[in-house]
């Protein structure tokens, strides 16, 4: 006859159950035993795949207490198969299920680089979507008031402009005081390049390094923070750990906002 062992472990020493969070995309995880951090890109039977901030991907076991998110021993569970619909965009708006995408409006929003854009399509996409209006990039600023006399803003084509490192005295604010047109608003933030946009917080480390002048300022990121120099994969990264407004600086979201506001007036119908 098997004999019954009763348990003496102490209840202060039993391990303390983990709360299982669903394995939703984006949702940023680390794999404690191999140091692996990374947003969830797939969830399969048994297995989930993260994606870290240079665009490797590695696959995981979905096991009890296997993760840590923000700190926590946590279970990750494969998510529902129907997932509940966002009652917010990324940018905090309200969602609108099944709205269709407006034609787009005559007037638009001009950024600096790629970069830029691809950040400002994944937090305001879907509400410039619904707005009909088309972000463009510029690949720098030192002739925008010849690209703004060639789009020739009016009251039926608004143009909004996004300036990096708009500040008393820069070359950007002297540009930025070329443009005269009341149809035509140039507004800026105050960082030296839109990854400085997105909270440290977000991207998993304490602050954004200073880069020497006369240094390239991705290049020299990178090198501070033991990154590969591929400014590529690391903005990938970066764009990863981007979820919704809240990982984004109030310096950039409120001059977003503005530039869509002026847009979308009434005059730019």
């Amino acid at each position: 006859m098997r004999q019954y062992s009763p348990d003496l472990t102490p209840p202060w020493k039993k391990p303390v159950p983990a709360p299982e969070v669903p394995a939703d995309p984006g949702l940023v995880v680390e794999e404690p035993t191999t140091g692996f951090c990374g947003a969830v890109i797939r969830c399969e039977a048994g297995t989930v795949t993260l994606e870290d901030r240079f665009g490797k991907h590695r696959v995981f076991p979905l096991e009890p207490r296997g993760f840590l998110l923000e700190g926590r021993v946590v279970t990750l569970v494969r998510p529902s198969s129907a997932p509940s619909r966002p009652t917010r965009t990324a940018s905090g708006s309200v969602a609108v299920p099944g709205a269709r995408a407006r034609v787009a409006r005559a007037g638009r929003i001009y950024v600096e680089g790629r970069h830029d854009a691809e950040l400002v399509e994944k937090v305001w996409g879907d509400d410039l979507r619904i707005e009909g209006v088309v972000v463009e990039y510029l690949e720098g600023v030192d002739d925008l008031p010849a690209i703004v006399a060639e789009f020739a803003p009016g009251p039926d084509a608004r143009l909004g402009i996004l300036v990096d490192h708009l500040v008393p005295g820069s070359k950007e604010s002297r540009i930025a005081e070329a443009v005269t047109s009341e149809y035509a608003l140039v507004v800026g933030h105050p960082y030296i390049d839109i990854w400085e946009a997105v909270k440290p917080s977000s991207v998993g480390i304490p602050a954004w390094p200073r880069v020497p002048r006369g240094q390239d300022w991705k290049t020299g990121v990178c090198r501070a923070l033991g990154w590969p120099e591929n400014t590529g994969a690391a903005w990938q990264g970066i764009l990863g750990r981007v979820r919704s407004y809240k990982d984004l600086e109030p310096a950039l979201l409120g001059r977003v906002e503005e530039l869509i506001d002026f847009v979308t007036d009434s005059g730019g119908a």
